[in-house]
């Protein structure tokens, strides 16, 4: 099962650990899902992580940001970044989820965005916060 996960999920899961957010992460680590990421997402996660009180929040440089990010990119599927879809106006940022799902042939999208999930599902692929997601897969 191939996923994108919103930079939400991310920085929740990180300044949670012990959340139910965290577990989407866990099943990404033991390799039970598939994450799917785009090279914009990855710009996207170190702008949010690199915020100051995030930052301070995790205790984390700058330099440990990086590597952290380094070892969720290599877990993961790339995507090309050539696609461009414009499904979102209030908010074209997060076309950038779409254009990676598609890309990358992803089954959902995980995000807490309501940009996002009010679409419920896009060319085929789910769309739906980490609660559903977790009830989906039986978590």
């Amino acid at each position: 099962m191939r996923v994108v996960l919103d930079a939400n999920v991310f920085v929740s899961a990180a300044l949670k650990p012990t959340s139910r957010l965290a577990q989407i992460i866990d099943l990404v680590t033991e390799g039970r899902i598939v994450l799917v990421l785009s090279q914009s997402i990855l710009a996207e996660l170190k702008r949010v992580f690199r915020y100051p009180k995030i930052r301070n929040e995790l205790h984390l440089s700058a330099k440990e940001i990086d590597e952290a990010l380094a070892d969720i990119a290599q877990a993961a599927i790339i995507t090309p970044g050539k696609l461009r879809i414009s499904a979102i106006e209030d908010d074209p940022e997060d076309n950038r989820y779409l254009e990676c799902a598609v890309e990358g042939q992803a089954d959902f999208i995980i995000s807490g965005d309501h940009h996002l999930t009010d679409l419920k599902v896009f060319r085929g692929i789910k769309i739906v916060d980490p609660a559903t997601f977790l009830e989906i897969i039986g978590k």
